[in-house]
């Protein structure tokens, strides 16, 4: 007989509004203050403790516009959020400091993540949709220099860009960017060169996620319909389909696979979170829990496997944090 689904680990509430992202930070230099970031509709980044299971610090730099990514460079104090306010903010918030020290007006109004990629010590590359509807614009940071602009060949109608992956296979080789766009296709990008190596439509409705395992040049997607979408990358840079996987409910708000790449986290408009083993996308539980829309799901980066924890925020203003699978 197949045991029930877990009851969340525990709850955390406070936020007063629908949670869009959310980013742990539990290893690194000083992993017995294990905290997970979150950012909500009405603007705020709240700093949770998780040992207290409460809010140590909330951060307001979006002027209460909502908040939909938040995601630390290299330790604890360095914070980069974007929000609606098209401003991408970068936080110093080492001895309690709580100031923004930086932003990039990013000009763009859809709901696409940024993404970052460490490229050496102190310096990253940051993946974000342009002002030019179908555009992305890669910057270095913290210099903000322009590295280049993804423009889609004349006449491709992919539409706007809505989830993006920067990666590279080891440090120190050419960055790579997938996007997946608006008419459903996800793209492989050469950075360095600004060109695309590959195209391929994955889903019918507009990528509302995806995320890839560099090691297994695979990757997968989700849209608004009752699929995931399997693809992998072979040899000479191509996307090809791998396999499809049909869902009983319709619409996949994100996606995530966890650091370990053994399993895989959805979060669905059904309310509910579905876990995935990674290597044949056997289904092996469904989270249920909320009451509404599940926005994000987040795997914790804690260094001793029995420590992971999942998390997922969701329109009815909680996030569900999970133990589940821990020990590999």
């Amino acid at each position: 007989m197949a045991l029930p689904p877990p009851d969340p680990q525990f709850v955390l509430r406070g936020t007063s509004a629908a949670v869009h992202t959310l980013h742990f930070s539990c290893g690194g230099p000083n992993p017995d203050i294990p905290l997970l970031f979150s950012g909500s509709e009405n603007g705020f980044i709240h700093v949770w403790n998780l040992k207290t299971h409460r809010v140590d610090t909330a951060l307001d730099g979006h002027g209460r516009k909502s908040v939909y990514c938040v995601e630390t460079m290299g330790g604890k104090d360095r914070l980069l959020s974007q929000g609606r306010d098209q401003r991408i903010c970068l936080w110093d918030l080492a001895e309690g400091r709580t100031s923004v020290t930086d932003s990039v007006f990013t000009e763009h109004v859809g709901f696409c993540r940024c993404s970052l990629l460490k490229v050496a010590q102190g310096r990253w590359l940051m993946a974000m949709a342009a002002r030019s509807l179908e555009e992305v614009q890669i910057l270095e940071l913290p210099s903000k220099t322009s590295v280049c602009t993804l423009k889609p060949e004349v006449g491709a109608k992919l539409g706007m860009p809505m989830c993006l992956k920067l990666w590279q296979l080891s440090c120190g080789s050419q960055p790579v960017l997938l996007a997946g766009y608006e008419d459903g296709s996800v793209v492989l990008w050469n950075v360095s060169m600004g060109k695309a190596l590959s195209q391929l439509i994955c889903h019918q409705e507009p990528v509302m996620s995806l995320d890839f395992d560099s090691e297994k040049a695979k990757g997968i997607s989700g849209s608004s319909e009752k699929v995931l979408s399997i693809w992998s990358l072979n040899e000479q840079q191509n996307l090809q389909v791998y396999k499809t996987h049909k869902l009983v409910n319709a619409g996949i708000s994100d996606i995530t696979i966890r650091p370990d790449k053994k399993i895989l986290a959805t979060a669905g408009w059904d309310h509910r979170i579905r876990i995935f083993g990674w290597k044949k996308l056997k289904p092996l539980a469904v989270l249920d829990y909320h009451t509404a829309t599940v926005h994000c799901v987040s795997f914790s980066d804690h260094s001793n496997p029995w420590e992971r924890l999942l998390a997922a925020g969701s329109k009815d203003q909680r996030i569900s944090v999970w133990s589940i699978y821990a020990q590999t």
